[in-house]
């Protein structure tokens, strides 16, 4: 027996034990196997829904916002990392969300869950509270510090990170201000607006969008031998920054 002589429903069951990355693999298997895992709403990515995501993040607003199944799973699977945060930040039921407590004289981050090693990405990052003076986006690499004394702009104060400062617009990296980002006239980022990040791993490059404006291209010559990951800074105490991971990102 042939794998197109195998009822679909039998390739699903089967599906349904394999992890993100074999299914991935198994979607370049063949075109019946592409089609059925195309489908965002099937029975493999609702399975993976439940099987993967906490109880009491099915039903938030965030998670709620997902129009398929596999985008809610590819979603919470990026999301901040509890465990790789600073210890000043805890991460909210939702997963998407982390709040930084009110501690005088330190700047905290957290990272995402997953790291990026090829392909191209993007998510969404807002504050949900006030920024303060440094409210900060961008990729880090496994050795940047997620927490440091005094109000800074924390993703970029080193080799190991490259952030964007959406309060003074400037960019950061290696410890230095890179130049004023964009290189035009936007509106004040204030809590509630979303900043979009792209990350091209392959070509090296770090852009941003805001309300479907692209702003160019940040950063190039990302390290493309090591894995990158989201992440965030803040300052401002009692602050919430919420993260989404979108997948691919759209062009044009």
């Amino acid at each position: 027996m042939t794998s197109l002589n195998i009822p679909q429903i039998l390739w699903n069951e089967i599906f349904l034990y394999l992890d993100l990355s074999d299914l991935a693999s198994c979607s370049r298997v063949c075109n019946q196997w592409h089609e059925a895992l195309s489908d965002e709403d099937s029975y493999v990515w609702e399975s993976h829904f439940y099987n993967l995501i906490p109880e009491k993040a099915q039903n938030t607003k965030i998670i709620g916002s997902f129009s398929t199944f596999k985008a809610k799973v590819m979603a919470y699977l990026h999301t901040w990392n509890p465990n790789d945060c600073s210890r000043n930040i805890y991460i909210k039921e939702d997963g998407f969300t982390y709040h930084r407590r009110a501690i005088a004289q330190s700047t905290d981050a957290a990272r995402g869950r997953r790291g990026f090693k090829s392909g191209r990405h993007c998510w969404e990052v807002w504050w949900e509270r006030s920024l303060g003076s440094h409210a900060v986006v961008g990729v880090a690499l496994k050795q940047a510090p997620m927490q440091e004394r005094g109000y800074i702009s924390l993703i970029g104060n080193n080799a190991y990170s490259w952030g964007w400062n959406v309060v003074d617009k400037t960019l950061y990296h290696n410890g230095r201000a890179s130049g004023k980002f964009p290189k035009f006239d936007i509106p004040t980022i204030d809590k509630g607006h979303k900043v979009r990040v792209i990350l091209d791993y392959e070509n090296g490059t770090l852009s941003f969008e805001r309300h479907g404006q692209f702003l160019g291209v940040a950063f190039s010559g990302l390290p493309t031998d090591q894995e990158l990951y989201a992440t965030a800074s803040s300052v401002y105490g009692e602050t919430q920054v919420v993260m989404t991971y979108i997948g691919w990102p759209l062009d044009g």
